[in-house]
């Protein structure tokens, strides 16, 4: 019976193709059912979520990227920098543990759940640290998608000014894109366009990650996969696969995370929820509540 369900629920996950409800999903079925150490959500779980990793580094170009976003690549990239240090360092201000500061900064700064999901294995992070950041992302997107187009009514913006603000302040590229959506096509295309340039900060996060937090045995400090996903990424950067395949690395990439997110959530307790806590809800916000001004800045005077 707790195959059937489990089965269910992934299918469920898969259908509606949302990484924050696959996590939630997950969770729900740990919470209805005792799901054994054995099974097979917590025993392949991360494996799946590393192999996404690997495929989402071969639909990734470097050369592709800078070509399309030449006008704005350094400023993105100041950009994701600055966000980044700005987590990290509020975060031991507030007293937010390491690993979840750097998830809630991954999240922040690159391309939210895509680069939490990402980020999580190479860090060892907890499942708990990983069900806070991405819910608290994925509450800030919901906001975020409400929000900005409502604020256009009062700023007015150019649509090319108002997809690159949303390529820039808000987290998960489906957020930006439904921003972006509510105001025009033109909107969508910088939007999107220009969030690549975040996206593509993946790799370096990546590999910087695995070696921060590398084990006492590892010389080198990176596990296979992030070999592998660095791999792909020269691959297609070499190569520059067509748009169809490229396509179906994206999807298989998000096939993998959207379980691994699942597997992860059944990993999850009572207990460890009951965990989630004001000061990484407020790391989160006070960055944001800062990104939104200072980027709309950047927009206007780019």
């Amino acid at each position: 019976m707790l195959y059937f369900f489990a089965l269910v629920l992934l299918s469920l996950s898969l259908w509606i193709g949302n990484s924050a409800i696959s996590l939630f999903l997950g969770i729900s079925l740990a919470l209805i059912c005792k799901v054994p150490d054995d099974f097979f959500t917590k025993k392949y779980g991360s494996k799946i979520l590393q192999t996404g990793i690997v495929f989402l580094g071969g639909s990734l170009s470097l050369g592709t990227v800078y070509e399309t976003n030449s006008d704005f690549f350094l400023w993105i990239s100041f950009y994701v920098l600055v966000a980044f240090g700005a987590v990290i360092f509020l975060g031991k201000i507030l007293g937010v543990s390491e690993k979840l500061s750097f998830l809630l900064a991954s999240g922040t700064a690159v391309c939210g759940g895509t680069a939490i999901a990402s980020v999580a294995p190479t860090i060892r992070a907890q499942p708990e640290d990983l069900t806070t950041a991405i819910t608290i992302v994925f509450l800030l997107n919901a906001i975020a998608v409400l929000f900005f187009p409502l604020s256009n009514s009062l700023l007015d913006l150019g649509d090319r000014q108002f997809g690159a603000w949303a390529a820039l302040a808000i987290h998960d590229t489906a957020s930006v894109v439904g921003a972006a959506s509510s105001v025009s096509e033109i909107s969508v295309e910088v939007a999107a366009t220009l969030k690549v340039a975040r996206t593509i900060w993946i790799v370096p996060l990546v590999i910087f990650s695995a070696w921060i937090y590398r084990s006492k045995n590892e010389s080198f400090g990176l596990p296979i996969f992030v070999v592998f996903f660095i791999l792909a990424t020269v691959l297609n950067s070499v190569f520059q696969p067509n748009e169809i395949t490229t396509d179906y690395l994206k999807l298989i990439n998000r096939i993998c995370l959207l379980i691994g997110l699942f597997c992860i959530g059944t990993q999850i307790s009572k207990e460890s929820l009951s965990q989630l806590k004001f000061k990484p809800i407020a790391l989160a916000s006070i960055v944001w509540l800062a990104i939104i001004p200072t980027s709309l800045i950047l927009v206007l005077n780019i």
